[in-house]
């Protein structure tokens, strides 16, 4: 029990803020230290909850505490105060239960801790930042690193460590000293900082070396290598960009060592070392550049970026080509022929688009190969046109969707069409499914338009993806092409009834059908019966080159298939 006298003098005498609380926590009394620090006047304190002036995430563990100092008497912990400004007080407080004019209280003593909180986090700062850069250092980086690779092993995705060193960063500190380095390293921080994605490290190790942790990669290693790669050539851009140090303009390069992890077994320090050597690689390569530490990966990298290289000269000499393969009606009589794409290669010899087309897309390099399909489909259409036993065929045109959603694709299509001269109904689109399943009241805008001008369009690999009477009647296809998987793999008992079905909706539709895949007598035969008008594929003809392709494509010389029989066997 504490006497008047005894409180009164401890209370006003006191440096630290005392607040006397009922037990249900709210205030009976402050002293001028609590008043003065909050800033409120102890009038306006008296009454309200403890809780008030405390942040929510403190406040919200009020109770149980109350509930030791009712059990145990005595309490001490840290806390956070709010002040009437809103700005924040870090606090330590000490609370016990007494007795005072005969009724139990809740006597807190708290202490500002600032000062101490300023000491704590500048000796964490000295444990486990760079003082250069504010950078986390080695400590914190491995400390990361050994999470990382516990995350990925969790989720089953890839992480990736970046070693970075600077080149000939010694020529720069020999030369303007030691403060003009520091400067530098303070901008390639800042750089490192702009091409990393949130949740990834970039430390420093000291002197010119850095780190980056790519964690959250894809489970698919050439993918998460690609995701990689895709960085670490945003960083080498990044670095090789002039710096301005002072009234210096200087220059410099970096070279970058990868290695992935994801295996629970390696440790941080094997990771490190993999990464360092993969490093010094990059610098024996003649720096600037990037390297993995796996050979395999190495080498899927760097044909990737080789084909890369190659695909843009490919564009350039002209090493392009398309190839025909025809479409026939059930009689037989050529309708037209779809445009095939294939690179004839100087070294590696005919290129299928399935080696190429992925690479395109991800580059980018697809929107000037598809600008030139579309080209030279139109050229072949003209050439057609000259011959009275080729005119009117149509030619199918495969459009990517990073080609279609180009916002002048229609004026595209309208100034090939208008260059050549060729009736624009003799143009066919083709277009995949999953094309269709975003933003579609702009690809039906797009569609719409182009079929006013007169082109055709043909929904490609039907039944591949998601087709619904929902969304297909919307769009204006003229034909739907079957995807050569359901004439050449399903089931010969189910075949019949699978293909009748997709013949059926989309003549409910009001469009056409082509079927993919034909290579036997029997598949032509079957699709005639089942109502398909128009087939393609190897028993019709192969895809070749448009000389070859124009003698199938004359009427008189007709594939030669068997002539339909009365009924399914």
């Amino acid at each position: 029990m504490i006497d008047e006298q005894g409180f009164r003098t401890l209370f006003e005498l006191a440096a630290d803020a005392i607040f006397v609380l009922d037990m249900d926590g709210y205030i009976k009394e402050v002293n001028r230290t609590a008043h003065d620090r909050l800033g409120y006047a102890s009038a306006d304190m008296v009454g309200m909850h403890i809780g008030t002036f405390i942040l929510p995430e403190f406040a919200d563990l009020l109770g149980s505490r109350f509930n030791s100092v009712r059990k145990e008497g005595f309490l001490i912990y840290e806390s956070a105060q709010i002040r009437k400004d809103g700005s924040v007080l870090p606090v330590e407080v000490c609370t016990r239960e007494v007795e005072l004019d005969g009724q139990k209280v809740i006597f807190s003593i708290v202490r500002d801790i600032t000062e101490r909180k300023v000491a704590e986090s500048e000796i964490e700062q000295l444990a486990y930042y760079d003082p250069l850069t504010q950078l986390p250092n080695r400590r914190l980086l491995l400390d990361r690193l050994k999470q990382a690779v516990v995350s990925c092993t969790r989720n089953g995705r890839k992480g990736a460590l970046m070693f970075i060193d600077m080149d000939n960063f010694k020529n720069l500190n020999d030369t303007l000293g030691h403060d003009t380095g520091d400067l530098m390293l303070q901008q390639v921080t800042q750089r490192l900082e702009s091409c990393i994605r949130r949740g990834d490290t970039v430390a420093r190790l000291g002197g010119d070396e850095f780190v980056v942790m790519l964690p959250e990669l894809s489970w698919l290693p050439i993918e998460a290598a690609a995701q990689t790669e895709a960085i670490g050539e945003k960083i080498l851009a990044a670095l090789s960009e002039p710096y301005q140090l002072g009234t210096h303009i200087y220059h410099c390069t970096a070279s970058i060592g990868v290695t992935l992890f994801s295996d629970p077994q390696q440790t941080t320090d094997e990771l490190m070392k993999q990464a360092d050597i993969s490093m010094y690689q990059a610098k024996k390569a003649g720096r600037n550049t990037l390297r993995f530490f796996d050979q395999e990966m190495q080498q899927n990298i760097s044909a990737r970026v080789s084909m890369e290289a190659e695909l843009r000269n490919a564009i350039e000499f002209r090493q392009l080509i398309l190839y025909y393969q025809i479409q026939v009606d059930n009689s037989l009589r050529p309708l037209g022929a779809e445009a095939l794409l294939r690179w004839v290669h100087p070294n590696r010899g005919l290129v299928y688009p399935g080696q190429f087309i992925p690479l395109a897309e991800e580059t980018g390099l697809i929107l000037p190969i598809g600008l030139w399909v579309l080209d030279r489909a139109c050229a072949q259409i003209k050439a057609w046109e000259q011959d009275d036993r080729t005119r009117g065929l149509t030619v199918a045109v495969n459009v990517s969707a990073r080609q279609f959603r180009q916002t002048d694709f229609v004026d595209q299509v309208q100034a090939a069409v208008q260059r050549h001269s060729i009736d624009p109904r003799l143009l066919k689109l083709e277009l995949t499914e999953s094309l269709l399943q975003e933003n579609i009241e702009q690809t039906i805008a797009t569609m719409n338009a182009l079929n006013e001008f007169g082109v055709q369009f043909s929904l490609d690999d039907f039944g591949t993806g998601y087709s619904s009477l929902s969304y297909l009647q919307r769009f204006p296809f003229d034909t739907i092409k079957i995807d050569q998987s359901f004439v050449r793999t399903t089931a010969k008992g189910t075949r019949p009834v699978i293909l009748r079905s997709m013949i059926a909706l989309a003549h409910d539709l009001g469009m056409e059908v082509v079927a993919e895949g034909a290579e036997t007598d029997s598949d032509a035969v079957e699709l005639s019966q089942l109502g398909c008008e128009y087939a393609q594929g190897f028993v019709f003809g192969e895809p070749m080159a448009p000389e070859r392709a124009r003698t199938l494509l004359q009427p008189e010389r007709k594939p030669k298939v068997k002539a339909p029989v009365s009924e399914v066997r």
